[in-house]
């Protein structure tokens, strides 16, 4: 059910915990003025001149704990700080590459690379001109840089697909895992590699976590400060992996879903095989809920405080634990080149051999910034990815599958000033483009500042929560995914700010009749309001539309957000 901001005020936030934080202030001030501001026709939103502005005030007074909008101002490469500049310390040309279009560069390449890692970290520079490649690039180490001289002065031409170049990853059922992970330029420890190799990517996608280093007691969302068992194993300013079992009653991901009562009345294991425990179909990602969090502070041998506040609760019924994050990589990039596979036809749905861009699997504090991506299966993909930043990237030529790929616990990952280019060669039949994909318990994801001649915001089931797309211009012509064995296409706090769509479809784009506990705020250019999507949770959603047709004062709910917290 559609609210507007005064049913929101009335009902959905009177009672409970929730309430506490967040009823005076919406039933006060300038969101009161929202009781007056119902709208004319029936079942429309109400319009209110100030409703992103007395939401953003409403979000500052807990900026953890709003009960419909995410906390995403820490998204991006640590926390949202600049990238750095690291000195040369290679080029790939003094490992044998050359800009001839006959010389196989991709061994040098990965020489120059590992060269710069031995030597602990620096950038290696890639000059002007188009390189050859025959299979795909490995950064294994982190504080690496791959440099060229400029998207436009510096290309890489992959002349095969990850099928042909790397090897073939193919499910029981035909499908190809290259359609939604990998990439041409890959971003991955040694370690991950070889346990994937060895499972022959059938098995784990994710961290390859360490020790336990303490149990963390109960905590409530938007707290930063855990009592822990002990702090003996911990430092400040480590980044560890707070892991919290996901029992089989399906209640941890109820709450995930904003505990709204059609969330707690959803059949999970039949609904949601792959994410629940005891199902017989659940996803080995999935037992536990994943997220890596810097370790601010230590106080006293009980108390930790984390660099960001916790997105759900703890709870005793949900133990967890701080563990080591295992090998991966951190602090590495690509910069200022174009990656151009060569010219082959899309293929059906998710049979694709990986004609793929850029790819951060289970790795952080990673970027790519300045990379334009060409006919590709997938552009840009996080797999289990933390605090990674694209900037002024961009996909083109013939049409992609997944142009951004969000998946397997994926987190606040920042995807900024980016465009989706009309097609060379558009979509064919039986095939699908996605557009802008989070999935798979990720949550604190932000997409901003975009602009797409294809797609849509594809969310995708298997329950991303706490996650945001804001200012962003779309024809919106793709096409939301997922299995259905995956469950619910939204968790709660997924918001959809300042969205201006030039093909007048609302398309999965206006989500407060599907999403629980969402925020639609100033969608412009829709000829109505329906998702168009079939709710997975039954009764009302707790969720919010307002400034439908209307720019909204906030704009940008990330660059608020970072405002108000900086």
């Amino acid at each position: 059910m559609r609210q507007d901001l005064a049913k929101l005020s009335r009902r959905t936030l009177v009672g409970g915990a929730v309430a506490a934080i967040a009823a005076p202030a919406l039933v006060s001030g300038s969101v009161a003025g929202a009781e007056t501001a119902r709208a004319t026709t029936e079942g429309a939103p109400a319009r209110h001149p100030d409703a992103s502005a007395a939401l953003l005030d409403q979000w500052a007074q807990a900026p953890g704990s709003h009960p419909l909008i995410p906390d995403i101002s820490r998204a991006g490469y640590r926390l949202g700080a600049r990238l750095p500049r690291l000195d040369v310390v290679t080029r790939v040309t003094d490992h044998g590459a050359r800009a001839d279009g006959t010389t196989d560069c991709a061994p040098a390449f990965n020489a120059a690379l590992r060269a710069a890692g031995e030597r602990g970290g620096g950038v290696v520079l890639v000059p002007r001109g188009t390189y050859l490649l025959a299979s795909p690039v490995f950064v294994h180490w982190s504080n690496v840089v791959l440099r060229g001289a400029g998207r436009d002065a510096t290309v890489l031409r992959f002349s095969r697909t990850l099928d042909d170049g790397y090897r073939p990853a193919r499910q029981s059922n035909g499908n190809s895992r290259w359609s939604w992970t990998g990439g041409q330029i890959w971003f991955m420890a040694a370690e991950r590699r070889a346990r994937s190799e060895a499972e022959d990517f059938a098995g784990t996608e994710g961290w390859l976590l360490g020790d336990t280093l303490a149990e963390a007691g109960a905590a409530s969302r938007g707290e930063r400060t855990l009592i822990v068992s002990g702090t003996s194993r911990l430092r400040a300013g480590d980044m560890v992996v707070l892991e919290c079992d996901n029992p089989p009653d399906a209640s941890l991901l109820t709450h995930l879903a904003g505990d709204i009562p059609g969330a707690r009345s959803y059949d999970w294991p039949r609904g949601a095989p792959q994410l629940v425990t005891g199902s017989g179909g659940q996803y080995v990602q999935y037992a536990t809920l994943q997220w890596p969090v810097r370790v601010e502070a230590i106080l006293g041998d009980r108390l930790v405080v984390l660099a960001q506040p916790l997105k759900y609760d703890l709870r005793p019924g949900w133990p967890a634990r701080l563990r080591a994050i295992g090998p991966t990589v951190h602090d590495s990039g690509v910069e200022q080149l174009t990656i151009r596979n060569e010219l082959v036809a899309m293929t059906a749905h998710n049979r694709h051999p990986g004609s793929n861009g850029v790819c951060f699997q289970a790795v952080h504090d990673c970027w790519a910034s300045d990379v334009r991506v060409e006919n590709c299966d997938l552009g840009f993909g996080f797999t289990s990815a933390k605090s990674t930043t694209l900037s002024r990237v961009a996909v083109g030529g013939r049409a992609a599958h997944h142009s951004f790929a969000c998946r397997m616990q994926s987190h606040d990952n920042l995807v900024d000033d980016f465009e989706i280019e009309a097609f060379t060669v558009p979509v064919p039949s039986g095939a699908v483009h996605h557009g802008l994909n989070v999935e798979g318990l990720s949550s604190g994801n932000v997409w901003r500042r975009g602009r797409m001649a294809e797609g849509t915001f594809d969310t995708h089931r298997a329950l991303p929560y706490e996650n945001a797309r804001t200012n962003i211009t779309l024809v919106n012509n793709g096409r939301v995914g997922g299995s259905a064995a995956s469950g619910p296409l939204f968790g709660a706090r997924i918001a959809h700010w300042n969205v201006r769509v030039t093909g007048g479809s609302a398309y999965a784009l206006t989500i407060a009749d599907v999403a629980p506990r969402s925020v639609t705020v100033g969608i412009q250019g829709t000829n109505g309001t329906a998702s168009e999507l079939t709710p997975d949770f039954t009764g009302d959603l707790e969720s919010l539309l307002v400034e439908q047709g209307s720019p909204p004062r906030v704009t940008d709910l990330y660059a608020a957000q970072r405002d108000r917290t900086d």
